[in-house]
């Protein structure tokens, strides 16, 4: 029922922000075929596959790709396919005989999506690298962390999943937008150097009208002011204040009951450490639990900061049906929310091969095509 029923998708198998570009896709009603490889199936290295929530709601085809007929076999699922995702090194799908020159001589409707850390060209481009790598060469690995240390790895958020997937995404549905008026499919050249490059748009703006530092820790929205930070509660958890505003400002401190003090003006930088330090002697005093009690639902800008554990709990993401349990595992729900089509998850992740024969004749293949193709060792059908 999701807003892109009806589309059709492969997914070459990879990691990271192939297969969560994928399970968006797949969340929003998409028919996404995986295609692992076939010696995938099995492998000493593989988990448990309801653990892997980013592999979810789509079959897995195993095939083996260095046969010409395993080749064939994708190819002829491209000529029934809207997208094609693949996140290798430059040149891989090439050489396999995928590229998209080939895939365009089948399809040339097709939208070609590819995802990688440095992008299709430049000196870098061949070389491996992980996100933390990619977020390095754009500034935004500088920007995050405290005044006088190290910068802080941002989990894989900012690169993989921000500046990867969302721009993958972003630009094969524009890519489907343009082909609704000219019939034509194109290649996506989606690189996580670029995506998160262009996150960081706002910081070269500020920069440029001298409203940020190039210092980590010294601005706005690094925790180089007070008054946007987290503090340790008497429980030794943590909570977050942000009221960036004067009128918010304010009602913090009244809530706080510190606004009859004599505190440093909210924009003095001469008195910041010192607001600093009796905004964080105010927090000691309290629970997290009694500062929600007293500073959560109100202008002052306030949340408890909770760990993965905790968040699916809260009641805000109760309300939103934000968090599900499938096969035991809690994970999160699609989002975005819509007023009509509604995005669901279709099942869990199944293990590499499992569904070669569904994923097939769901795609066009007959019964018999498939059972030759197991038979001769192109396809392979993993054990449930």
């Amino acid at each position: 029922m999701g807003p892109l029923k009806g589309l059709k998708v492969i997914e070459m198998a990879g990691m990271g922000p192939g297969p969560f570009c994928a399970m968006m896709l797949s969340d929003m009603g998409a028919d996404v075929l995986r295609i692992d490889r076939a010696d995938a199936v099995g492998a000493a290295h593989e988990r448990e596959p309801r653990f892997e929530i980013l592999n979810r709601g789509r079959p897995s085809v195993a095939l083996d790709l260095k046969e010409p007929e395993g080749v064939k076999v994708v190819l002829q699922l491209v000529s029934k396919a809207d997208i094609l995702i693949e996140g290798f090194r430059p040149g891989v799908m090439e050489r396999l005989g995928l590229g998209p020159s080939h895939c365009e001589q089948i399809n040339p409707r097709l939208i070609y999506g590819r995802m990688t850390g440095w992008g299709q060209d430049g000196p870098l481009a061949q070389a491996a690298g992980h996100d933390i790598n990619y977020i390095a060469l754009t500034g935004a690995l500088h920007a995050i962390g405290r005044a006088g240390q190290a910068p802080t790895p941002p989990l894989n958020l900012v690169g993989d999943f921000g500046g990867g997937s969302m721009y993958l995404l972003f630009g094969m549905l524009s890519a489907l937008w343009e082909r609704e008026r000219s019939g034509r499919g194109q290649v996506v050249d989606a690189a996580i150097l670029d995506g998160v490059n262009s996150l960081t748009s706002f910081l070269y703006g500020a920069l440029a009208r001298k409203g940020w530092t190039d210092r980590r820790g010294e601005n706005l929205l690094d925790g180089g002011r007070p008054w946007y930070d987290t503090y340790e509660t008497k429980d030794g958890h943590f909570v977050s204040v942000g009221p960036i505003e004067a009128r918010f400002y304010k009602e913090l401190l009244e809530r706080l009951g510190v606004s009859g003090e004599k505190l440093p003006d909210q924009n003095d930088p001469e008195g910041w450490e010192r607001l600093r330090e009796r905004l964080a002697a105010v927090f000691k005093t309290r629970t997290r639990e009694e500062w929600c009690g007293l500073l959560e639902g109100t202008d002052a800008c306030f949340a408890p900061v909770l760990s993965a554990v905790e968040a699916p709990s809260h009641p805000q993401n109760v309300a939103r049906g934000n968090f599900v349990e499938i096969e035991g595992v809690v994970q999160p729900t699609p989002a975005p929310r819509f007023s009509r089509t509604k995005p669901e998850v279709t099942g869990p992740a199944v293990r590499a091969g499992q569904k070669t024969r569904d994923g097939l004749t769901g795609w066009g293949f007959t019964t018999e095509e498939v059972d030759g193709l197991i038979r001769d060792g192109i396809a392979v059908q993993a054990a449930s």
